[in-house]
């Protein structure tokens, strides 16, 4: 049975489909409960800690506002991968210009016409 997310009341139903909802989103995203738990500041990364703060997020604005956090945080870990491939990719275009430069160093330095 599907529990009524859009109540206002706070069920061990609840608490279990977030869990379960949490597991799988970290799996799809790649990501640890620890980086969860890190990103929250949480002191702890127990799901019984992570289940605490958005027992807290539901009671101040319902299941809208436990999903507005977690697309929050899975906005921000989008950000910082695409900040880091993209720091992989001007890394890689350097290295390759470095690499260039020294090739034309060493052409320049080889007597053709012998």
């Amino acid at each position: 049975m599907v529990p009524d997310m859009n109540t206002d009341i706070w069920s061990k139903e609840i608490e279990e489909d977030l869990t379960l909802l949490i597991k799988d989103w970290l799996r799809q995203t790649g990501k640890t409960q620890s980086e969860l738990c890190q990103h929250l500041n949480l002191p702890s990364a127990r799901m019984q800690i992570l289940i605490d703060l958005l027992r807290t997020d539901f009671k101040s604005g319902g299941i809208p506002k436990i999903a507005s956090r977690l697309c929050e945080i899975e906005s921000a870990w989008t950000n910082i991968e695409g900040q880091t491939s993209k720091k992989k990719i001007e890394l890689k275009s350097s290295g390759q210009l470095d690499l260039l430069d020294e090739i034309c160093d060493d052409l320049s330095k080889i007597n053709f016409k012998n």
